[in-house]
Formats: C-alpha cells, sequence, structure tokens
C-alpha cells in the first residue's frame, strides 16, 4: 500500500435527505484515485471516475443523485531506487501541501524554511567578520572555544559584535514583519476562497457566557440581526452522553463476543474437515440457507458446529465478584431496552426541551456577518458573551467547556496558569531527582540510609542506574504535553484548536526556560563553580568567560536533533510497530482492522512548533556570542525541514486545524531569541566593563521593544479577522473570474493603481501589469506588493465547480451536541462458512443494527475484510 494523503471533496444532494450532503474523503491507497475536476456518480464506488458529470435517475425511487469532484489528486508516487528518488522528491513544491493537505501543514514547512533562512544568512552576517575577531582576541583559548566570544579580550573589538548584532538582529525583525505580512495576506486568501468560505464553520460563531436573560433564541436574534440563519444553544447533555456511552460500550461487546463466536465456530468447522468429518451441506451454509428458520434457537448453528454453551464468550458484570453471563444474550436484552431510551431523550434535546447552557453557536447567511459578530462587542458588561470564536468545527468542540460562567472560565484560566508556570519553573526537581539515579553510588555515600542499595545485586544495580533513568526521563517528558493540555482543557479551551494555541505559548516557555536556560546556565556554572570557589570576588568575570563556553553543547545539540529527530521521523518506527505489531494483537475485529488501514497519524501543532522554534531561539542567542551555532543550526534545520515535507505529503493527516493561527505565535516567539541575545550581550559588556558597546547595545534594545509594540499593535487584528475591503474585493473578483459583469465597479487593487501612477524609469518594478520582471530582492523587499492578496489567492484552493451544498438535516444537526446526534451504530462480523454470522445477524439485527457483508474468515481463520469494496460502517465525513 503506497501511504500518502489523498484527497477528494464531494456534495450531492437527494431528494429523501438520507445520504449526507457534504462528504470528505481521505484514502491512503492508489485505487481511490481519481484525476482533478473528475466527476462520477457515486451509487457504484468501483466506477472509475468520468470526464463528464454523470446524473442518475433511480427508477422507482425518488432521488436524483448528483456528485461533483471538486478535487482529487494523491501524492505523487516517489521512484523506488536509492537515489533516483531525490530529484521527484526535491520537484514537489511546499504549496503541494497547501493545496492538498492542510494550511497548518505548509505554514509549518514554510516556518521551518525561515528558520533556516535566518541561521544562513545569520551564518554569512556574522562569520566573516566576528570568526576572525574572536579567534584573534588573544585570550588563550583553544579548539572551538577560540572561536567565541569568551576569547575575546580587548574591549574595542567588542563594537564589532555590536555592529553585526545591530545588522543581524534588524535583519531578524524585517523577516518576522514579512512574514507576518505574508501570513496575513495568504490567511485572508485562504478564508475568502469559495471552498472555505462556504463552509458552515466559517459563517458560525460560538458566544460564551450569555446571560441568562439572554438565553433564548428570539432574543440572540434580535441582539445579532436578520442575518442569524440557525441558532444552537447549548443544554446539558451529561445525562444522554452517559447513555450513549454505555450504549457503544455494549455494543462493541457485543460486536466482539459475536466475532469471538463466529471464529470459535469456523475453527471447529475446520478441525473437522482436517480430521475428515461429517460436516453440514457447505454450499448452503455458504449462502446462509440453513434448515433454521426464523425461530430457531439462538447459537444453534455453532453449537452444531461444536461451540457448546460453556464454551460462549461470557464476561462478569462485576469486576472479578460479579455474576458471569452469556455476553451475547445480555448484551441483546440491554440494548433491547437502552436504544429506545436513547432515541427518546436526543429528540427531548433535540426539541430544545433540555436544560440550557450559558453558550449558544449562531450561523449567519454568510461569513461577512459572521465576521461583523464576532468582532462586535456583544454586551453592555464585561466579559459577558465572551470571548467569541468563529471557524470552529463540531468535531472539534469541547462540549465539557460550554456550561462555564465568566467567572468560572476566570478562576480556572487564573489557576491552571498558575500551576503551569510553577510546573516550567519546578520541573529541574524531578528531572534532577531521576537524573541522581545514574550516580546512585555516590549519592548512598552522602545519603547513608540509602546504604542498602549498596547490597543489590550488580546486574538489578546496572540495570536501576542505566536504563532505569532513560526510561523515568523518557515518561516525563512524554507525560509534560499530556499535563499542559489536560490544563488548557481544565482552563475553558472550547475547542481542541485553542487547546494547541494555550499549549504552544506554555510548551515554549517550557522548551526555553527548562530546555535552553537551565541548561546553558548549569552547564557554564558547573565549568566555572570551582574556579569561583576559590576566587568569589572574580565570580562575575569567571561566569563572563564560560558562560560563551556553553555553546559546544548546543552545537552537539543541533547536530543530535537535525540527525536523530529527522531520521526517526523518515523511519517512523513507532507507527510501523502500531500497524503491523499491535494491529495483528488486537485488531480481533473487521471494525478495529479498517479504522487502523484507513486512519493515519496527525500532529500536535501545539507540542511540535515549539520545539523548533527553540532551536531558533538558541540560534539566535549565541549568534553574537559564538557565531559557528548558527552554521550548525542551519544544517540541522534543514534536515528537519526535509523530513516533515516528506512526512507531510506520505505519510501525517490533518487531525486538528488551527486556520494557520499557530504560525504568527511562532513568528513572534524567534523574538525571543533576538531579546536573550541581546541582554546576554549587555551582560558580557556589563561584566567586561565596556561602557561604549553596553550603551549601544541598550539602544538598540529599546529600539526592538519599541518595534515590537509597534508591530503587534499595527498587525494583531489582520491576524484574526477579515477586513470588510477584501469581502468586496472578492466578490468583484469571482464576478470577474465568473465572465459576469455586475452594476458594481470592481475595486481597483492599490499596488496597480500605484503601478500606474509610477513613472516609467522608477527603480522599482511594478508588481502587477508592469511589463518589467521583478527580481528577487524586489519582490523580498516589498512583500506587501508581491505576497498580497490579488496573488496569494491564486496558491489557495479553489473551487468554482459549484457551492458546498448541505443536506437539512445535517444542516439541523451540525452543532448539536454529539450525544444528540449520535446514532445507532452499526455492528459489522466477518461471515463464514458454517453459516454462524448469518444466524447471528439474523437473532442480533432484532435488538441492533448488524452486517456481515465485506468481510469474511479465510482458510486460517483470520478476519479478512474486502479492501476493493467501501465497508458497511464507512460513513462520509461532513465538511463543515
Amino acid at each position: 500500500m503506497a501511504i500518502g494523503p489523498e484527497f477528494g471533496l464531494k456534495y450531492w444532494l437527494r431528494k429523501d435527505g438520507v445520504q449526507l450532503a457534504v462528504g470528505f474523503h481521505l484514502y491512503a491507497d492508489s485505487r481511490f484515485a481519481g484525476g482533478g475536476g473528475d466527476v462520477c456518480d457515486i451509487s457504484d464506488p468501483e466506477k472509475e471516475p468520468a470526464e463528464t458529470v454523470c446524473a442518475k435517475d433511480v427508477p422507482g425511487e425518488s432521488e436524483r443523485e448528483l456528485v461533483v469532484t471538486l478535487y482529487s489528486q494523491r501524492t505523487p508516487s516517489l521512484p523506488t531506487g536509492f537515489f533516483n528518488w531525490i530529484k521527484q522528491f526535491a520537484s514537489i513544491k511546499d504549496e503541494y501541501v497547501l493545496e492538498h493537505h492542510s494550511l497548518d501543514g505548509y505554514l509549518f514547512l514554510r516556518f521551518l524554511k525561515i528558520c533556516v533562512v535566518i541561521c544562513l544568512v545569520g551564518s554569512m552576517i556574522t562569520m566573516p567578520v566576528l570568526l576572525p575577531v574572536n579567534a584573534t582576541g588573544g585570550n588563550g583559548r583553544k579548539q572551538l572555544d577560540m572561536l567565541s566570544f569568551g576569547n575575546v579580550a580587548g574591549k574595542k573589538r567588542y563594537y564589532a559584535h555590536v555592529f553585526v548584532g545591530w545588522v543581524f538582529f534588524g535583519f531578524i525583525l524585517y523577516m518576522v514583519t514579512r512574514e507576518c505580512i505574508y501570513f496575513i495576506n495568504l490567511r485572508q486568501a485562504w478564508l475568502l476562497s469559495p471552498l472555505y468560505a462556504n463552509r458552515i464553520s466559517s459563517r458560525t460563531v460560538l458566544i460564551t457566557s450569555i446571560p441568562d436573560e439572554y438565553i433564548n433564541e428570539a432574543r440572540l436574534r434580535k441582539v445579532f440581526g436578520p442575518t442569524v440563519k440557525n441558532v444552537w444553544i447549548n443544554s446539558d447533555c451529561e445525562a444522554v452522553a452517559e447513555l450513549v456511552k454505555e450504549r457503544d460500550k455494549i455494543a462493541m461487546k457485543l460486536e466482539g463476543a459475536e466475532t469471538k463466536l463466529v471464529k470459535l465456530a469456523n475453527a471447529e468447522r475446520l478441525k473437522a474437515i482436517k480430521k475428515g468429518g461429517a460436516i453440514a451441506d457447505e454450499e448452503a451454509v455458504a449462502t446462509g440457507h440453513t434448515v433454521e428458520d426464523e425461530n430457531d434457537e439462538s447459537g444453534s448453528v455453532a453449537a452444531r458446529l461444536g461451540v457448546p454453551q460453556k464454551k460462549r464468550p461470557t464476561h462478569k458484570l462485576k469486576f472479578l465478584i460479579g455474576k458471569t453471563v452469556d455476553t451475547i444474550n445480555w448484551s441483546r436484552t440491554e440494548l433491547e431496552a437502552l436504544i429506545p431510551k436513547v432515541d427518546e431523550i436526543q429528540a427531548t434535546h433535540r426539541a430544545g426541551k433540555g436544560k440550557l447552557l450559558s453558550s449558544a453557536f449562531i450561523e449567519f447567511d454568510n461569513q461577512s456577518a459572521a465576521q461583523s459578530a464576532v468582532q462586535s462587542v456583544a454586551h453592555h458588561q464585561p466579559l459577558h458573551m465572551a470571548p467569541r470564536y468563529i471557524g470552529i468545527t463540531p468535531g472539534e468542540v469541547i462540549w465539557s467547556n460550554l456550561k462555564l460562567k465568566w467567572w468560572e472560565r476566570v478562576v480556572k484560566t487564573i489557576a491552571t496558569t498558575a500551576f503551569v508556570v510553577a510546573l516550567i519553573i519546578f520541573w529541574s526537581i524531578p528531572v534532577a531527582f531521576v537524573g541522581s539515579i545514574s550516580n546512585i553510588n555516590s549519592l548512598t555515600e552522602k545519603v547513608h540510609f540509602l546504604s542498602f542499595i549498596k547490597q543489590v545485586p550488580p546486574v538489578i544495580l546496572g540495570v536501576i542506574t542505566g536504563l532505569l533513568p532513560a526510561v523515568l526521563l523518557a515518561v516525563l517528558m512524554a507525560l509534560l504535553p499530556i499535563i499542559l493540555r489536560l490544563m488548557a482543557k481544565i482552563s475553558g479551551a472550547p475547542s481542541l484548536s485553542q487547546i494547541e494555541l494555550t499549549v504552544q505559548n506554555s510548551y515554549f516557555a517550557f522548551q526555553v526556560v527548562q530546555v535552553f536556560l537551565v541548561a546553558t546556565a548549569s552547564s557554564a556554572a558547573s565549568a566555572a563553580v570551582s574556579a569561583i570557589i576559590k576566587t568569589p570576588s572574580q565570580a562575575a568575570t569567571i561566569l563572563a568567560k564560560n558562560l560563551p563556553l556553553a555553546s559546544n553543547l548546543y552545537i552537539s545539540y543541533f547536530i543530535v536533533q537535525g540527525l536523530s529527530i529527522s531520521a526517526s521521523s523518515l523511519l517512523q518506527i513507532v507507527g510501523w510497530i502500531l500497524a503491523k505489531v499491535l494491529g495483528r494483537l488486537f485488531d480481533n475485529t473487521p471494525r478495529k482492522m479498517y479504522k487502523r488501514w484507513s486512519s493515519l497519524s496527525g500532529l500536535g501543532w501545539g507540542t511540535l512548533f515549539p520545539i523548533y522554534t527553540n532551536l531558533a531561539v538558541i540560534a539566535i542567542t549565541y549568534s553574537c556570542i559564538a557565531p559557528l551555532v548558527l552554521g550548525f543550526a542551519t544544517i540541522g534545520l534543514y534536515l528537519l525541514y526535509l523530513a516533515y515535507k516528506y512526512n507531510l505529503l506520505f505519510v501525517y493527516d490533518i487531525s486538528i486545524d488551527t486556520r494557520g493561527l499557530i504560525y504568527p505565535r511562532a513568528l513572534k516567539q524567534i523574538l525571543t531569541g533576538v531579546y536573550l541575545g541581546e541582554v546576554c550581550l549587555i551582560g558580557l559588556f556589563g561584566i567586561r566593563a565596556a561602557v561604549g558597546p553596553l550603551i549601544l547595545q541598550v539602544v538598540f534594545l529599546i529600539f526592538t521593544v519599541l518595534y515590537h509594540i509597534s508591530l503587534v499593535s499595527a498587525l494583531d487584528p489582520l491576524l484574526q479577522y477579515l477586513p470588510k475591503t477584501l469581502e468586496v474585493e472578492e466578490e468583484s473578483l469571482l464576478t470577474l473570474e465568473a465572465g459576469q459583469r455586475n452594476d458594481v465597479e470592481p475595486v481597483e487593487p492599490a499596488e496597480q493603481k500605484t503601478a500606474q501612477a509610477a513613472p516609467a524609469d522608477t527603480d522599482i518594478a511594478a508588481p502587477l501589469g508592469a511589463t518589467k520582471k521583478p527580481n528577487f530582492f524586489t519582490k523580498w523587499l516589498h512583500p506587501d506588493r508581491y505576497s498580497n492578496f490579488q496573488t496569494l489567492r491564486e496558491s489557495v484552493p479553489r473551487a468554482h465547480a459549484a457551492d458546498i451544498i448541505y443536506n437539512p438535516d445535517t444542516e439541523r444537526d451540525a452543532y448539536h451536541n454529539p450525544a444528540v446526534s449520535s446514532p445507532t451504530p452499526l455492528l459489522w462480523i466477518p461471515r463464514d462458512q458454517g453459516g454462524v454470522s448469518k444466524q447471528e445477524v439474523r437473532h442480533t439485527i432484532r435488538s441492533i443494527p448488524i452486517t456481515d457483508e465485506g468481510a469474511h474468515l479465510d482458510d486460517n481463520n483470520k478476519i479478512v475484510w474486502d479492501e476493493e469494496t467501501r465497508p458497511p460502517i464507512y460513513e462520509e465525513k461532513v465538511i463543515y
């Protein structure tokens, strides 16, 4: 199977409303491939995509089905040789990820490239000047240490570090500004593209902390005006959620028991065949035409094949001490009573008769009205009807957080923030404890009550001191993202994307404090501790000499990160174990096999971005102290870029979509490296009593702060919201593209006006409509012209074939709690030649839907599901 992201976006409309209106297909196999823009009749899943629109009228049915494939294209497969794949892989542009994966995935690759560019240009700026200055500094350092700041003795030489720092840090400020402008234009083009703008999530706003007097559909419609289309006031669904959870748990238990019974009976049948024993008419039972009728005894066919009552699947109602019951019969009885009860309560909630909560989803007629609602001040009292969110899909909602009052949200936010800050500060304590285990011998000499450890056998002691610390440290580091996400959820984040954005901030703070600052300080302190003890009065000078030496640690760190992480990302050993080893051990039903086969792993942006942002911060911080770090950082980050590009093309799926908002946060966090680099230089100049360089560096630090404040103030609103002018311009451009003329004159892009007004002999090339093609530096210096909205809208996926249409039932239940809209699951068991599955389906279907189609038991009694046909449990994924 060729693993690769393949997307087919399809929609259809049926009169009877049975089918979902919009479906999203993500396949990992080439047999489903279709050309871009192909259209076909979905009634036959085996049919190849046609070149023209196919419409089918089904005789005797009140339905007409029209399917349009807006785009369907899988990642091009690579050659299988050792080296001949490199050229084709390099030819795939990053924009392919934007068009076929996600905006977040594309921006993550772009972020890695920006980090590579910063480090590469930084190397070109710093190395030619600072390496000779440091190497001839006259402080007597050897090897790599002679290339760092610590080898410089003369104060006048520090001016080189100041002015080189000005140039490099200024370049970073410009790059961050340029990328923010690029991101704004790209995101606006993405949000205004028909493919996104027509989604229900793009025009639906989540309002939280609604006062009691406004928890009413009529009042909410009055507040937000006539453009309101649908209102979903959230209700307390804890009771129905528990019932749905119990229903699904029992259903899956029944499915597993039915599958086990079928396999047991088939095993006995195969044994009898090998022994040459008498078996019931194989042809009859294979087709399900057995002697039993509709009133035959449950399990009679299995019993005839050699599975008596005592061998049937059983379980205890309570752990260890409960009564033992027949799993199949018990589950059927429970479901017969539970399913009607669940249906009744779900209908009550859909009718709006449940206990209402202080939040609501409001759908507007169009995206413009939704943007106006989310940007407006909805209530006259602070923290009421706020915060508001747009673009949240039903699948990412944290429903338990929608019941929070405004004061509950404030208290939880303060409490979780305090906990996370304490966790970041004191994380070194458990890490130090784990590290002390590796040096247990010296620890027992100092802590006498641990002397009994010396009596442990050498082999066991070797495991404790060698393997145990590594395992415990791995467990600690694996627990941290889980804890941070839990804190974000407890704080009241209403969606998975908001959790990732919150975790991005907290995990970045952890990376900077624990991975960078603590490690740097401990490395410098450990190298200088003995000298400080001997001459305490010279502590500042000694630290100034030893702090630059910690750069050697990060040269190794970048080598390890670049080689080990990129290699492990390509190898995907964990994924292989999950798919090939654990799959064979635990996938004992067709459902589990299909879900593992059809699922691709996702990425947690909140914990992924900070790791590589911190790498960039480390490189920038040491840029003027040890310029050699930038060279190794360039190589390491580029290897990581290649590894993640491959994985985003062939391995990873999108599980959480922040709609690009994770990118500008990472860009701003890069500035942490600028601040740390400037502060470190100020500290080093102060310790060396270099007054002139110190004053100049303080001046640039003040400039950096003022520039940063101005940047945030100017760009932050555009990072979040859509401006009105672009909505008008997008409508005009779409009208022109459709070849239609309306009475409203299209808005002329500002840069076109500039180009027309510019004199012919100007030095700046005109971006659009000009005959002179701009060079690289011109485009780089003018992102507002050459990476503007009109340019980037051509890069985003666009769908001009038709609008996305939702089935009325789908739209009605879009933002209901899943517990309210969750249907009774369809059980899926394998078919056997002994006829057991046929009988089980005939009896179980009286309690719950079940089928044995699409999967069977082979001659080795292994479950095989037909990968060439659509499985019965397949569900169209609605694009919300």
